[in-house]
């Protein structure tokens, strides 16, 4: 059965407000986010609403390191006692769990209602995974939102800041490495545009006929080699093209795409990756567009991840994301 407003007006068990805490500072005008997020409700004002994806299924399927289902509980403890720069709320809307691997279709369809629901209440939501099995349902979760408000053919822009292209065929079985091959199938058989762009894919990391998948989809890549200081405008410059030519867009960050030395805790650590400064700039790139429809943050891993770096990483660049002022 689909999610409706009122399920989401309910007292949701799944939210754990435990999780936001933090120190308080006596100055005025000082707050930090533990002392704003709120449970999200069905009349809730119009803001950020934050929901969990805790399933790592897709990482078993593809044979990673399990553990990133904790990570939405990891990165709403890293958020708490960031500095409050906002005018707009921020919610807390729980949990979607995956209750082992034959799970994470389900999964996948009860994220995609709820994201589907707080789109149309005029929410933007941001999805904590979680393995990267959570782009199919992120990206299906706006499809029927703007199928429900009558879009026929929809210019979805889907911006992924990766290590992967995740474009692995699907059709033996579905894991985080097939995500938006199941996305392109879907469009082709929708007659709507597939527009991917996916920046800091590793060449070491995906074998020459994912390369070839993805020049025959047109995908936007850009390799992890090529973020260097004299090229990072131009890269840029083509991001800002690519978006001018979609009418929403949806933002995805594989926390692997960072190096392994600002993000170990993740699925499959990056040897090179793109550092942290320009993975923020990307992301506030994609922000200030005025496109934006949702955004989620994949693979957190917190088993493996030592002194919280991925976990603080990862808030970092949803408080940059979240930025109103």
């Amino acid at each position: 059965m689909a999610e409706t407003d009122a399920d989401l007006h309910l007292a949701d068990p799944s939210i754990d407000m435990s999780l936001w805490a933090g120190r308080e500072d006596p100055e005025p005008d000082s707050l930090r986010w533990h002392q704003v997020v709120t449970p999200y409700k069905r009349d809730s004002e119009p803001g950020v609403v934050l929901v969990g994806f805790g399933c790592d299924a897709g990482v078993a399927r593809n044979q990673g390191r399990v553990g990133a289902a904790e990570g939405p509980r990891s990165l709403r403890r890293a958020l708490a006692p960031l500095a409050w720069h906002r005018r707009a709320p921020v919610f807390d809307a729980g949990d979607i769990n995956c209750h082992g691997n034959d799970d994470m279709e389900a999964a996948q369809v009860r994220l995609a209602e709820r994201l589907a629901t707080l789109l149309a209440n005029s929410q933007l939501p941001v999805a904590l995974g979680g393995g990267h099995e959570m782009a199919y349902a992120s990206w299906s979760g706006l499809t029927r939102h703007l199928e429900a408000r009558g879009e026929r053919c929809p210019k979805i822009g889907i911006v992924n800041l990766d290590a992967h292209f995740d474009l692995r065929d699907p059709s033996q079985m579905r894991s985080s490495g097939t995500p938006f091959a199941q996305i392109a199938a879907e469009c082709e058989a929708r007659g709507w545009p597939f527009r991917y762009a996916c920046l800091g894919v590793s060449r070491a990391n995906n074998t020459r006929a994912l390369f070839d998948r993805a020049r025959k989809l047109g995908v936007l890549i850009k390799e992890d080699r090529e973020f260097l200081p004299h090229r990072f405008e131009a890269i840029q410059r083509e991001l800002e093209r690519f978006m001018a030519r979609c009418d929403h867009l949806y933002l995805t960050v594989d926390l692997d795409v960072l190096p392994s030395s600002e993000a170990p805790g993740v699925s499959a650590p990056a040897a090179r990756g793109v550092e942290l400064a320009m993975i923020e700039t990307l992301v506030e790139t994609v922000r200030d567009s005025g496109k934006l429809r949702l955004a989620d943050f994949a693979e957190l891993n917190p088993s493996f991840d030592n002194d919280g770096r991925t976990a603080r990483a990862a808030a970092r660049l949803i408080h940059q994301l979240t930025l109103d002022s």
